[in-house]
């Protein structure tokens, strides 16, 4: 039965690393069903030459294609054919296109962990009807300061997002702007304001690059855009079935707080039920939504009702739950809308 070891990143902070070992087989079960065909039978932790790997075992060899999608795992540093004592290292082919500067450059407060991020979308991508390797259009409707939009970019999709706070909208698109420009991307970028019967209803970053001026020139670019306005307001800046995936970090009440009406809230199912609905009305029938939050602020189950109540199909995915802090404990639950 071949048998295969996955090396984790070593660049993991201290907390997420206590977690990892567990949420990388997590991830690599979901992978095995969503996008294996489920080859993968079994995994566990096992130490090769005093290092901890993730081991598994397949019922066939895997093919160059799962290979090359293993490569996308969120933790994967290395990949190994195990063969009696000896490990026969692997081609990892990822699907970025970017520099990963682009992900990692980015330090402020509140940030989250981009391994975390990569996991949110990898599961949530794989729940939609395309799976990763497809050109996909993601919505993260709590963007921040662009995390998921970014990865989002480095997978070669096309990246949308939405927040209500000003400074992070200002802060994402001078970084953006200043990080094409250094990299010499052919691209086209401006900052427009938005008007609902004369009144400003927000402001929209677009931005069009390609990794080559022919490329550019041909019409092989990728989208962006970013618009500062309320969550709650989605539908007024973007078509219904406009995206194949939203995955968005819900807010954990402690670094953001959570705008559901008036003033901040601790708990994120206030504004989780108030737009949940409007966000599913973005997604592309076969698309799927992906929501990481802190569970001190809701139940599994509700969230899940949330989801139900908005024509979504819960996904059976195994457990993502990791302490962050003593103030939040993350989890991401995935729901695909039939189509």
């Amino acid at each position: 039965m071949p048998r295969y070891a996955l090396l984790i990143l070593p660049a993991f902070n201290r907390v997420y690393a206590e977690s990892s070992v567990r949420l990388t087989r997590n991830e690599l079960a979901v992978f095995s069903a969503r996008g294996l065909g489920g080859q993968v039978l079994s995994s566990d932790e096992t130490a090769i030459g005093g290092v901890p790997y993730v081991t598994f075992e397949t019922a066939e060899p895997l093919s160059r294609a799962h290979l090359a999608l293993l490569s996308n795992l969120s933790s994967v540093y290395a990949l190994f054919g195990v063969e009696d004592e000896l490990l026969r290292p692997l081609p990892v082919h990822r699907l970025d296109r970017l520099s990963s500067d682009l992900i990692t450059i980015q330090k402020y407060a509140g940030k989250t962990n981009e391994h975390f991020t990569k996991l949110l979308l990898n599961v949530t991508g794989l729940a939609t009807g395309k799976g990763l390797g497809e050109r996909l259009a993601v919505f993260d409707p709590l963007c921040g300061r662009g995390t998921t939009l970014n990865q989002a970019l480095m997978y070669g999709y096309d990246a949308y997002g939405l927040d209500v706070d000003g400074k992070d909208f200002e802060a994402y698109t001078g970084f953006i702007k200043t990080w094409l420009r250094t990299k010499r991307l052919k691209h086209t970028a401006e900052t427009v304001p938005v008007r609902r019967e004369r009144a400003l209803a927000g402001r929209r970053l677009n931005v069009t690059f390609g990794l080559s001026k022919e490329a550019f020139k041909a019409g092989d670019v990728q989208r962006l855009t970013v618009v500062n306005a309320d969550t709650l307001k989605s539908r007024e800046f973007f078509k219904p079935r406009s995206f194949d995936v939203v995955a968005t970090d819900a807010p954990y009440g402690v670094q953001h707080g959570s705008k559901g009406g008036g003033g901040l809230s601790r708990s994120p199912m206030e504004l989780l039920e108030a737009a949940v609905p409007s966000w599913a009305e973005l997604l592309r029938p076969g698309g799927a939504m992906g929501i990481a939050w802190n569970t001190y602020g809701g139940k599994r189950a509700e969230l899940a009702g949330l989801l139900t109540g908005a024509g979504l199909d819960v996904m059976d995915y195994p457990d993502f739950e990791h302490w962050v802090d003593q103030a939040i404990v993350r989890d991401i639950i995935v729901a695909r809308k039939p189509g």
